[in-house]
């Protein structure tokens, strides 16, 4: 259940704006700089939205989050050195 709270926030705030211009998004839309241009809370949901739906494809309700922090971080490093990657790659390679 709070894996369905915190994607329904994250989906809200990530793609809400986007919504008044086109109501289908792609998750592939979003790149490492449009994560990262995001400031405070609004780019931690971001990352949760992105993390969010990797433990939703995996099909395991449980994940471990001292590990989730250190994908949070290379995450965050790959996208500040790629900013023109998709997020979703670059998630899948920090969770590599």
């Amino acid at each position: 259940m709070n894996k369905l709270i915190v994607t329904v926030i994250a989906m809200t705030a990530l793609v809400g704006p986007a919504m008044a211009q086109n109501a289908e998004r792609s998750t592939d839309d979003y790149l490492c700089k449009d994560v990262m241009r995001e400031s405070g809370s609004n780019r931690e949901v971001a990352i949760a939205f992105v993390h969010g739906v990797f433990i939703g494809k995996s099909g395991n309700p449980k994940f471990n989050i001292d590990l989730l922090k250190k994908q949070t971080d290379a995450f965050v490093e790959r996208c500040l050195d790629n900013p023109g990657e998709k997020a979703m790659d670059a998630m899948a390679k920090a969770k590599q």
